[in-house]
């Protein structure tokens, strides 16, 4: 039974660590990164597009598959504060992208969280499925108060993708990332766990007859 948490109370190591995570959602499965899903990875980590507002680079498939084993290391740690998980496709079991979050201040219960898709399977909605679930996740089992993202102001789809999950744009930070040969600036954005509740209740309960 997950551990009740109260208004004002810190994580602890029992209520945020979740072995073998795996989130179910109509289309796809939430889970975790293994080695073998570097070939996949590489296909959305080696695109320029994908990448372009990210701060890592155009990633071979041997820093794919590092940044895999990093991953699966963060993971392991007691209490566990990341959850990177692989977007597999129920159909055909194709890995689609990865959906990220990590909790900043266990103290404060905050979390940042982030994705990285396919760019041939943009605009299908499966991004926006995966945060769901993921932000169910943090807000219910892993018991956050908030969780923020942030984006480059020129990434259109990023900020309208987490405006669509009802975060909140709360703060433009200027010439904050020196990435790529140029200064850059972020969007913040935010959700608290009162209004990820109120948004749930609202897109999912059943219209009335």
């Amino acid at each position: 039974m997950p551990a009740i948490i109260r208004p004002g109370m810190p994580l602890d190591s029992d209520a945020m660590h979740v072995d073998d995570c795996r989130v179910d959602t109509p289309r796809l499965i939430l889970r975790e990164l293994e080695e073998a899903d570097a070939p996949a990875a590489y296909a959305w980590e080696s695109d320029p597009e994908v990448v372009r507002y990210q701060s890592n680079d155009i990633s071979s498939i041997d820093d794919t598959l590092g940044y895999i084993r990093r991953v699966r290391l963060d993971s392991a740690m007691r209490p566990r504060l990341l959850y990177e998980l692989g977007a597999e496709r129920r159909d055909d079991g194709l890995l689609l992208g990865r959906v990220g979050l990590r909790v900043k201040r266990p103290e404060h219960r905050e979390a940042e969280i982030w994705f990285a898709f396919r760019r041939d399977l943009w605009g299908q909605g499966y991004a926006g499925e995966a945060m769901e679930a993921l932000l169910d996740l943090g807000f219910g089992r892993l018991g956050l108060h908030r969780a923020f993202g942030d984006c480059d102001p020129r990434n259109a789809r990023s900020a309208r993708l987490m405006e669509k999950l009802g975060m909140q744009r709360e703060g433009h930070l200027r010439q904050n990332w020196w990435l790529k040969g140029e200064w850059c600036d972020s969007w913040i954005y935010s959700v608290l766990e009162e209004e990820w509740a109120s948004r749930s209740r609202r897109t999912r309960s059943p219209a009335p007859s």
